[in-house]
């Protein structure tokens, strides 16, 4: 009886994969304008490198982009460096699967930490000139601490990227843009290497400079092709008030349910959130991570630096309505809606209280095509697909060429942020540090462009591993949560705490990577399977969801850190004062703002930022 009932379920699965598969090609009718914006998109990034090349004479213009680029130039490419394919599709996937509670990742989740880039960490950074993160952790610490610093950031970088590249090749495959050109079973391994070896062409050739103006450019094509589809996608579901009258209350409400994991869509209570999410993993990635440090680390000045986070701040916490409102309106769409395609969307699930679906296919593993169920034999479905589409049912020919060249741009974004931190890592914080020490300029100028590819290689191995999840948010959370969350707290401490030792960095960040690592083996969430998502040591606790238990192995990894570099500081010996000045805010002297007006300070700005914040707050509490 179970295996009867189990066949029916794998049955009614690839029912619905294959006829969404049969939509989906159907409503890909791409014509000569879509593709010629897609041309010129790919044709004006390459040229960009290539018109870049002839300035990249010094590791310092390769790596840094020469110190030399406008501060709101950084600020949107501060904000771009984050708004990679990762979070356009993985913040749809997650505002169709949560709801409105996705919009804290922006509200709680990034806007309060980038306020304290911009007033606190900028100038210890800025100041003590160091190329990179790491290597601040040399200044301040040790070299031991830098070292596995460099090493887990070096990896966390290459995930990050593969997963970039895995949206890019889903979203290629999803579309069929290949149907008919190459067979469908080798078109997810084609669009991998096809997205891989153009990031590569343009970042080789014109480095950090090459992807900062890229990232700009891919700022404005973003907003660009979203905007409209926000549009077009609330008039067809009746607006916001539509929304909140076909899915659950749950879903439409930022704070609402938050005294229980039980009684909200996120599965987690408010003091995970504002801890996992507010405290740990949001100033754990916006503190620490090098990925975005490196892009206001290229400001002109250091007024101008921290400056880059507070301006990147402002339109960062409107973003909601251009990348996580899209998913709300995918799982709102039911058969009654109109498509300004009038074409029906076969595949389409009927809404429930419990799961709303709206116009999100069933999950196909990409590499087999096969459909996934879950533990108990239901169809998995693939919310990672809910701005893509969103794209086919709701764009005309002519714009879907420009929401798809936003997509793409999404892409190159984050995949470009996370190859040109690590060819810096690589070069200055392993390459120079331990393996040659004493080589030219010229020579690690070479060494980078080297990092490039083997950098882009080894995102094409992380593509693969991702196919395991449904979210890939909930991946890059997961992967937030072991790298950085420990992280911050070996910041917090050395930069406030002028008795932190470096044997009490070393030994808590240690401590305090094993712990997430231990913790994610040891609980799961929902009825996942042990293994990737987690229980692959052994189960003592189950989570409601994948975000329930990455903002609790984020809370593990940073009180473990906290705690362990505490007491080793204790018993060990600290750096004398006069080691520390720049690198410990009580013996760092303080910016010098006299000659600015006060609208031009940037603790106004970012006064101003966090205002803004809590508005937004309580209007969609």
């Amino acid at each position: 009886m179970l295996d009867a009932e189990l066949g029916n379920r794998l049955h009614s699965a690839r029912h619905w994969s294959n006829s969404a598969h049969q939509s989906r090609g159907t409503r890909v009718n791409l014509s000569i304008i879509d593709w010629l914006i897609m041309l010129v998109y790919f044709v004006f990034v390459l040229g960009i490198g290539f018109a870049l090349k002839r300035y990249m004479r010094t590791s310092n213009d390769f790596f840094l982009a020469g110190r030399s680029i406008p501060a709101w130039v950084c600020g949107l490419a501060f904000i771009s460096a984050n708004l990679g394919a990762q979070e356009v599709i993985g913040m749809g996937a997650s505002g169709a699967k949560y709801g409105i509670v996705t919009s804290q990742f922006y509200w709680i989740g990034a806007i309060p930490a980038m306020a304290f880039v911009g007033i606190f960490m900028m100038p210890f950074y800025y100041g003590s000139k160091a190329r990179s993160v790491p290597e601040f952790l040399r200044l301040r610490f040790d070299e031991k601490t830098r070292a596995i610093n460099a090493f887990s950031f070096a990896i966390m970088t290459v995930l990050s990227s593969g997963i970039s590249m895995y949206a890019m090749a889903l979203l290629i495959q999803t579309l069929g843009l290949f149907h008919g050109i190459i067979p469908d079973q080798y078109v997810f391994h084609v669009s991998v290497i096809l997205s891989a070896l153009i990031v590569l062409g343009y970042i080789f050739l014109g480095g950090l400079t090459s992807a900062i103006y890229n990232e700009v450019l891919q700022f404005f094509l973003i907003v660009a092709g979203f905007a409209p589809l926000v549009w077009i996608g609330l008039r067809n579901v009746g607006g916001w008030q539509g929304i909140k009258q076909t899915l659950p209350a749950t879903m439409t409400h930022s704070w609402r349910g938050m005294a229980h994991p039980a009684t909200n869509t996120l599965g987690v209570e408010w003091v995970g959130l504002a801890m996992g999410l507010g405290f740990v993993l949001s100033f754990g990635y916006w503190c620490t991570d090098f990925l975005v440090i490196q892009r206001a680390m290229a400001a002109d000045s250091e007024i101008s630096a921290r400056r880059v986070p507070l301006i990147a701040a402002i339109p960062k916490m409107f973003f909601p309505f251009l990348v996580i409102l899209p998913g709300l309106i995918a799982v709102s769409v039911t058969s009654h809606a109109t498509s300004v395609q009038p074409v029906t969307y076969s595949a389409q699930v009927p809404l429930s209280e419990q799961h709303p679906h709206g116009i999100i296919p069933v999950k196909t593993d990409p590499i087999h095509n096969q459909p996934v169920i879950d533990s108990k034999g239901l169809p998995v479905y693939n919310y990672d697909l809910a701005i893509p589409v969103m794209l086919l049912h709701f764009f005309p020919t002519g714009i879907l060429g420009l929401g798809l060249t936003a997509l793409l741009a999404s892409f190159m974004s984050g995949m470009a942020g996370n190859v040109t931190a690590f060819n810096t890592v690589w070069t200055y914080d392993i390459y120079q540090s331990y393996i040659n020490k004493r080589a030219s300029d010229e020579h690690y100028l070479w060494m980078g462009r080297m990092a490039t590819i083997g950098g882009v290689v080894l995102s094409v191995a992380a593509a693969y591993l991702v196919t395991n999840f449904n979210n890939i948010m909930d991946a890059l959370q997961l992967v937030f949560s072991i790298v950085n969350a420990p992280l911050f707290a070996t910041f917090l401490l050395g930069m406030f705490w002028k008795r932190t030792t470096g044997h009490g960095a070393f030994t808590g960040l240690v401590a305090g990577t094993l712990a997430a690592l231990v913790h994610h083996g040891l609980t799961i969430p929902g009825d996942a399977a042990a293994g990737i998502h987690g229980g692959w040591i052994t189960i003592v606790h189950h989570y409601s969801s994948d975000m329930a238990q990455n903002f609790y192995t984020a809370i593990f990894a940073f009180s473990v850190n906290l705690v362990v570099t505490v007491l080793v500081s204790l018993v060990t010996s600290p750096r004398p004062d006069s080691e520390l000045v720049g690198l410990v805010y009580s013996l760092t002297p303080q910016p010098e703002e006299g000659h600015l007006e006060w609208y031009q300070k940037p603790a106004t700005l970012a006064i101003a930022v966090l205002v803004m914040l809590i508005a937004l707050n309580l209007v969609f509490a």
